[in-house]
């Protein structure tokens, strides 16, 4: 990243930073924005083929895998290029504790932008796309307010969502039915109780 965009990186970093003066109730909102709401993203995955068609299933797993798709493209990122993030670089005020990696892209956003944009690619789930990508907005200030990402973070992390489910979307084809040949056996015995008492499909 060029220095005049660092520098605006970091002042934008700075308008949305949480200040001395922060209000308790929002940095509270901000912890429970940037920690728990990302496991609202199994949650509703988990629940999604509990309840879903075949056809819906396929579709959530070719969500999951490009979210694992995501990640593993920004552990290669962060492998080639190191990114500080604003407490390595002594910038703004650190609300909650994060290890000290590589910043960019963030992975809590890009595996929640790249399973919304996954779903969002398939007209089945097309709302329920656009909504987990809406959930990821608040996430992504919450995690800069609390000063553990800068904005370009959230904007890598975008870029990465959107090229690892079009790269999925493009193989779902050929990845969905051996996937689904292999879970549903172990899925039908896991959750045989629940399938007889109607409250999951088979």
């Amino acid at each position: 990243m060029g220095m005049p965009m660092e520098h605006l990186n970091e002042v934008i970093f700075l308008l949305l930073n949480a200040g001395p003066h922060a209000s308790p109730m929002t940095v509270d909102v901000a912890r429970l924005l940037a920690e728990g709401a990302i496991w609202l993203v199994p949650l509703w995955l988990v629940l999604g083929w509990l309840r879903g068609s075949m056809a819906i299933r396929k579709v959530l797993l070719g969500a999951a895998v490009a979210g694992l798709a995501g990640l593993l493209l920004n552990q290669i990122i962060g492998l080639v290029w190191y990114h500080p993030r604003p407490f390595e670089a002594g910038i703004g005020r650190t609300l909650i504790k994060h290890a000290q990696d590589s910043s960019f892209p963030s992975d809590h956003l890009t595996l929640i932008w790249a399973i919304a944009i996954s779903l969002a690619l398939h007209q089945k789930t097309r709302l329920a796309g656009w909504s987990l990508a809406l959930l990821g907005l608040p996430v992504a200030w919450a995690r800069i307010y609390l000063g553990v990402h800068f904005p370009a973070d959230m904007l890598g992390a975008l870029l990465v969502g959107v090229l690892s489910a079009g790269f999925v979307r493009r193989i779902e084809g050929r990845i969905a039915e051996p996937l689904m040949g292999f879970l549903q056996p172990i899925y039908r015995k896991a959750c045989a109780s629940l399938i007889r008492r109607g409250w999951s499909r088979e």
